[in-house]
């Protein structure tokens, strides 16, 4: 602590006035302390406009990079495998292009809610009882065992081989069917072609659609 601003020993210097002039130094030493203090944490002007300053916005990322997804404009449509499977359609049907995991679309000339589709796997794809349960439980059906896959079963001949077709109509008042063909090629691949929908317009669809799995063959 530095020096008291006054001499505490002068000439003629009673007791109450040298106690007068140590209150008035600590007084003055003790406002320098506080001012000392103060000061050491003074943020200059600068420095705080320069915090306050509102920070600019950083531009939104790309919807792809926020959330790792493939914008839908850079999925690619699905390879052709070799050796892959043709077939013939019947009089009015046409096919659109596929994508993701579609290879082939099939649009039916009936009215109502109906779906054709062609998707094709490498290698047993799960397996024929998982597909086939897959299937059944997207129309609100229970899964089947192995005796109850074998009872569903149709065997259909065509040139790419046997094709094991399957046909279930969910339960309830607004029924919904489906009819799919199950055929593995040489090459390793397993292709499902399926046709689901209401239970009317797939009715109506039906025949034509076995024309179809009977016309598969390889390219």
């Amino acid at each position: 602590m530095p020096n008291p601003p006054f001499p505490l020993h002068r000439p003629g210097l009673t007791p109450s006035k040298a106690a007068a002039l140590i209150g008035t130094g600590l007084l003055v030493l003790a406002s320098g302390c506080r001012s000392e203090q103060v000061s050491h944490f003074r943020v200059p002007k600068e420095m705080a406009s320069a915090e306050s300053a509102p920070r600019p916005a950083m531009p939104p990322k790309p919807m792809g990079e926020r959330t790792g997804e493939v914008p839908a404009s850079d999925v690619p449509p699905p390879p052709t495998p070799k050796g892959s499977l043709k077939w013939s359609l019947p009089k009015g049907w046409s096919e659109l292009p596929g994508g993701g995991m579609r290879f082939a679309t099939f649009k039916a000339p009936y009215a109502g809610k109906l779906e054709a589709t062609v998707v094709v796997l490498p290698g047993p794809a799960g397996g024929e009882l998982a597909n086939v349960n897959r299937w059944r439980g997207q129309i609100a059906l229970p899964a089947l065992d192995e005796a109850g896959l074998a009872k569903a079963r149709t065997a259909l001949k065509s040139k790419v081989g046997t094709i094991n077709v399957y046909d279930f109509t969910s339960d309830g008042q607004a029924k919904s069917r489906m009819v799919a063909g199950y055929v593995s090629t040489p090459d390793g691949n397993t292709w499902f072609l399926k046709l689901n929908g209401d239970a009317d317009p797939v009715a109506k669809a039906k025949p034509d659609f076995m024309t179809i799995l009977g016309s598969l063959h390889l390219d």
